[in-house]
Order: C-alpha cells, then sequence, then structure tokens
C-alpha cells in the first residue's frame, strides 16, 4: 500500500506522522520505504541523515539508482531529500510525462514493500501531484484549529481531481489529529465540525500534545527510539492498529 501523507496547509504534523507511523509499521515487522518529497528534508534531517547526502533528486535526473540512494534506518528504507528537490520540481515543468515521473521510478521496486508512505509538501505542487498519482491512500493530518479546516478543503478537492482525472483508485484513509488536547473547546469544536461537515472519516486515534516528540528528531530518532513509553509512542502505535486492522477488514492492496 502507498499512502500519501497530505496538506495544503504547513505545520500540521505530516513529516511527524510519516516518520512515526513508519517506524511502529517496521517494529510490526512489515516491510516500509520512507520518501521524502519535500525540499525542505525535515524528514531526512530528522533521521540525522546528512544533507549533502544522496538523494531522491539524483533518482529523478538518472545520475543514482534507487538501491544506491536508499537509507537504513530504525528496521526501514527512507528515500532522503534535500534542497535540490526544489530544482528538479523546476525542470519536471519541461517533461511530458512529469505527472508520472515518481510512479515510473517506483514502480520496480513496490513489489519490496508492505507499505510505502511518502511525505509530501504543503503545497499543491507538481511533486505533490505525482505523490498522489502513485498512491492508494491519502493521510491528511490536521491541527484542531479553524485554519486547518481551510487546508482540509483544500487538500480533499485535490484529491477528487486526481481521482477523476489520472488515479480512479485514490482514495481518504483519513484525517489525522495531531498535537491534540481535547480538554479544549475549540479543538471538539473542530472535531464536531469535521465529522458533520467534511465527508471524509477520521481516525478513531488522535496524536496527543507530547514534548517528547517534537524533541525526538533533535536526536535523529523516532519517537519509538527516542521514548518508547511516552503518549506519542502510544499513538502512534494505535494509529498502526489502526490501518493495519482497516487494510484487513477491507483487502486493500
Amino acid at each position: 500500500m502507498i499512502i500519501a501523507i497530505a496538506n495544503h496547509k504547513g505545520g500540521t504534523g505530516k513529516t511527524t506522522t510519516t516518520i512515526n507511523l513508519g517506524v511502529s509499521l517496521a517494529n510490526m515487522n512489515f516491510r516500509v520505504l520512507l520518501i521524502d518529497l519535500d525540499s525542505q528534508g525535515n524528514l531526512t534531517y530528522s533521521f540525522g541523515i546528512d544533507d549533502d547526502c544522496l538523494s531522491i533528486s539524483d533518482v529523478f535526473t538518472g545520475k543514482k539508482t534507487l538501491e544506491e540512494v536508499i537509507v537504513r534506518k530504525e528496521g526501514l528504507d527512507i528515500l532522503p531529500a534535500n534542497m535540490q528537490l526544489s530544482d528538479i520540481e523546476l525542470s519536471l515543468h519541461s517533461v511530458d510525462d512529469r505527472v508520472y515521473v515518481l510512479k515510473y521510478m517506483l514502480d520496480p521496486i513496490i513489489a519490496n514493500y508492505d507499505y510505502v508512505l511518502i511525505d509530501c509538501p504543503p503545497s499543491r505542487s507538481l511533486l505533490t501531484i505525482n505523490a498522489l498519482i502513485v498512491a492508494d491512500k491519502v493521510i491528511s493530518t490536521i491541527l484542531l484549529d479553524v485554519l486547518s479546516i481551510q487546508g482540509l478543503k483544500h487538500i480533499r478537492n485535490t484529491v477528487n481531481e486526481i481521482k477523476e482525472v489520472f488515479n480512479e483508485k485514490l482514495s481518504f484513509l483519513g484525517i489525522l489529529a495531531v498535537n491534540t488536547d481535547l480538554r479544549k473547546k475549540i479543538s471538539l469544536e473542530v472535531l464536531d465540525f469535521i465529522r458533520k461537515n467534511i465527508d471524509i472519516p477520521l481516525f478513531m486515534t488522535n496524536i496527543r500534545s507530547n514534548v517528547k516528540i517534537a524533541e525526538a528528531p533533535s536526536y535523529a530518532e523516532s519517537i519509538f527510539a527516542y521514548d518508547p513509553t511516552s503518549n506519542g509512542a502510544v499513538d502512534y502505535k494505535s494509529l498502526a492498529l489502526e490501518i493495519t486492522t482497516l487494510k484487513t477488514m477491507n483487502e486493500w492492496l
């Protein structure tokens, strides 16, 4: 299964979720590949991978193969990214099949993995469109505030357009609320609004506010390596179990 972690709004926990959901799935003995598709390279940095390393940009340009670029960390494979990726996106605009480049790149290795998680840029960019065209499912991470609802509406529209034109199998796996504090009235109001007005399922799991999650990247570790007993580790393990259960119940590929 290929899952794009996407929201057109920044700062909604996409990278944190890609990392910790991925490690949780790897801890369950699934074969997992994480793809950093954001030129900021936050996922790459969070694993302590050097900014000047070989990256997915080198695969886009044909200078390196995927096997040469992939890095192994915490039981999973990672395709790193760096600022060169912003130049790659510009150059893709002159390619005829520019929306399928990532699909062509990944097709030969997809069978090697049970889960591929793509950390998308926080915009409706060509790289995001590439990710949605290759993906089976989308997870949209949100903060429980009013502005996140706008971002959620934008990514919903984009997914619907991609589904209609390029990728008919694409659908939302769910909305994931992150950095939550359900004691706050606004949090409960936003959750209620989403349930009543947004036709995308909400995960039963939500990721509670947890300082350990914010600290872990400073030590180049996932929350499971940094503090496996924290609320963050508990919540991301719960999310992984919820996803694998849904996959089994619905017999997804």
